[in-house]
């Protein structure tokens, strides 16, 4: 596993959906700024966990092809129907 690589993609990622840009939100009264929630990819020695979800090993073909989207510069294929803007 290349982890400069995936580290330098998350970056290039994070910047292209607004990283620490604020969005607005609409409320009942109006509206106001908020900043949306990231999801946290923890990289270890033998499996990642993505957000608050379970350890898996890098062995794992879903966890082949999520660090393999992150290399080639994309999304996570598997988090495009929850974060179809990304994330």
């Amino acid at each position: 596993v290349d982890f400069d690589l995936i580290l330098e993609n998350i970056k290039d990622l994070n910047s292209l959906v607004g990283e620490g840009i604020s969005q607005i939100e609409h409320t009942p009264r109006g509206a106001r700024l908020r900043r949306p929630e990231p999801l946290p990819l923890t990289l270890y020695q033998n499996g990642i966990v993505v957000g608050s979800g379970a350890f898996r090993p890098y062995q794992h073909p879903a966890t082949q092809q999520c660090l393999q989207d992150i290399m080639d510069g994309y999304f996570p294929s598997e988090l495009q129907p929850r974060y179809p803007d990304g994330v």
